[in-house]
């Protein structure tokens, strides 16, 4: 029974989330948590989850000529290195602070996501500033080993602040995210704490809702809903986790 309980959430998770571009792990593994599956086991499920679940994604905004690489390859090389150095860190971090810092990093991107307005003339940016986009991928790769998120929620809100088009950041997003979650996931399982059941399980369901969400996303909801269904989701989740801590 529990095997298709983790099916249906992760299928459902990674349908919503992708409509962002943003990793499921974020959301799906307090639920592993809440199930009875200890953190450390959940971390490398949900960056494996967040690998496989969204390589998907980007493989449909690639054959449909969404994605700019020009902007995505900064944010991926920085963000793959650093996800190594946050997944060998959390080994020494108590689980009261990570939980902790899950807590900032939910609030942070719901908020940005919610009041982050374009002004009204403002066009989106089309250039390429290759040293933010190297500083977000770092911050991004280090929070995503260290939490086992993927870091595509720290991505979104920091290209938002930048003044690009937020259908653009989510194809970017599902495209940097698999390689950030797959250095942490080798580092969770050079450190033997990975459960292949577990993740065929939640992978496989999240291909399939990857997929979908991201097709749903780009023929039927405009860039301002697509940040308030993120935004609203982010809150909740933290929202729950301070219940969780205090």
């Amino acid at each position: 029974m529990l095997n298709y309980i983790i099916a249906l959430i992760s299928f459902v998770a990674a349908f919503i989330f992708s409509l962002g571009g943003i990793g499921a792990a974020i959301i799906l593994i307090p639920i592993l948590v809440s199930l009875g599956i200890p953190i450390t086991m959940a971390k490398p499920v949900g960056l494996f989850y967040n690998t496989v679940s969204l390589t998907g994604a980007s493989i449909t905004n690639i054959k449909n000529k969404r994605l700019d690489f020009k902007v995505g390859i900064p944010i991926i090389i920085f963000s793959f290195l650093f996800a190594i150095v946050g997944a060998y860190l959390s080994q020494y971090i108590s689980k009261e602070i990570i939980l902790l810092l899950f807590i900032g990093f939910l609030l942070f991107s719901g908020l940005m996501f919610l009041f982050h307005k374009k002004k009204e003339k403002e066009t989106y940016r089309s250039d390429t500033p290759y040293f933010a986009l190297s500083l977000i991928g770092a911050f991004a790769g280090l929070l995503s080993g260290l939490l086992g998120i993927g870091g595509g929620g720290i991505i979104s809100p920091l290209m938002l602040m930048l003044g690009f088009n937020p259908k653009k950041i989510a194809a970017i997003t599902a495209f940097v995210v698999p390689f950030s979650s797959f250095s942490g996931f080798l580092t969770y399982w050079s450190m033997g704490v990975v459960d292949w059941h577990l993740i065929i399980i939640a992978s496989i369901s999240g291909v399939a809702g990857a997929t979908l969400g991201t097709m749903f996303m780009h023929k039927k909801l405009n860039p301002q809903t697509v940040k308030k269904i993120l935004a609203i989701i982010l809150l909740l989740m933290a929202v729950k986790l301070v219940f969780k801590v205090f």
